[in-house]
């Protein structure tokens, strides 16, 4: 199983619920590979001021990864720039894609406009494509999606069986989608999900502080004016938090039913959810604190992930292009001059 993000800030709590929770459960049941895609970074931010964010973002995800639970035993987390062979798996599928068949994928589109762009780069454009070989360079059987990004799983299954259709064998499993999470999370402003781009994100690794004011700051029932008017709780975006992170049903139950008769305030309300997140992420912030202190760590974590990886990813671009062809001119010639070489030490002897 293949999953990861682009290393562009730290996670919120939109990434937690968006894949996190799953990973951890993912990690349990199959072999699981987590990818920091700094390439794709670069599909939307190839200046040197992003790239120069990119070495602090790296690990600051990966204490995030490690402070949510995710065991470095069981899931590889590795450096998409650091595996040569992806790149060399992304140009080979490039020869058998069609322009006008990543034309036809909508969120490259919209991932053009989220990031201000005037024109769509070779990069943004092949984006699925080095997805592709990003999920087909492990062999994943399966890759957790929401339901936003199906698309893109099925044009790497398209891009699969379309190799293996052109070179005779079933060299690539056809990756099946896990859905997640199917709603994005709404951030504190309401309406737009949570990003930090837009300011409107909790973030893992937010002190006490932070988290009130955020939650202070939350966006209600609009049409409530004073405490005593009953208020709408579907699509209220405290409630929305409340519904995913609050364990107490009964209390829950509770104050939805003031809510919506009009016995309890917005303030009180935003209290008790700042403290039932307060209690979810107090036991992250103390991991994340435990990972920082631990010098060279997650340094090594990133290199020994990325190492097993990479030697996955040998043999897998052997293997392709072995099935191609590709790989026979050079075994002819690197046999030739070995054989040559064997022969003149053997006359100088």
């Amino acid at each position: 199983m293949l999953t990861g993000d682009r290393p562009t800030g730290a996670l919120h709590l939109g990434h937690y619920i968006g894949s996190i929770v799953s990973r951890l459960k993912y990690q349990e049941e199959y072999e699981t590979y987590i990818i920091i895609a700094d390439l794709h970074t670069l599909t939307t931010r190839p200046d040197l001021n992003s790239i120069n964010e990119i070495s602090f973002n790296v690990r600051e995800m990966v204490i995030d990864y490690l402070a949510c639970g995710i065991n470095p035993e069981k899931a590889n987390i590795y450096l998409q720039s650091a595996i040569p062979e992806l790149l060399e798996l992304s140009l080979i599928f490039s020869m058998i894609v069609t322009v006008s068949r990543l034309q036809r994928i909508p969120s490259i589109k919209d991932m053009s406009i989220a990031a201000g762009l005037t024109e769509v780069s070779y990069g943004l454009l092949g984006y699925p494509v080095l997805m592709s070989a990003d999920i087909l360079m492990t062999k994943a059987n399966l890759v957790p999606v929401g339901r936003d990004n199906e698309a893109h799983i099925e044009f790497v299954r398209e891009l699969a069986r379309k190799f293996n259709n052109l070179y005779g064998e079933n060299f690539f499993p056809i990756p099946e989608p896990l859905f997640t999470h199917s709603e994005a999370l709404v951030g504190i402003y309401g309406k737009n999900k949570m990003s930090k781009s837009l300011g409107n994100a909790i973030f893992l690794s937010d002190d006490e502080k932070v988290l009130r004011k955020k939650v202070m700051a939350m966006f209600t029932d609009p049409k409530r004016v004073r405490a005593n008017i009953p208020g709408e709780v579907e699509g209220n975006p405290v409630f929305v938090y409340h519904d995913l992170f609050n364990e107490n049903v009964d209390e829950l139950c509770e104050l939805k039913t003031r809510y919506k008769k009009g016995m309890i305030g917005d303030v009180e309300v935003k209290e008790r959810l700042f403290e039932v997140l307060n209690k979810f992420l107090r036991p992250i912030r103390e991991r994340r604190e435990f990972f920082k202190a631990r010098k060279g760590y997650v340094d090594e974590v990133i290199f020994e992930g990325t190492n097993k990886t990479r030697k996955v990813a040998a043999e897998i671009i052997r293997g392709a292009k072995k099935l191609m062809g590709l790989s026979k001119t050079w075994n002819v010639v690197r046999r030739n001059v070995e054989r040559d070489l064997k022969n003149k030490f053997k006359l100088n002897e």
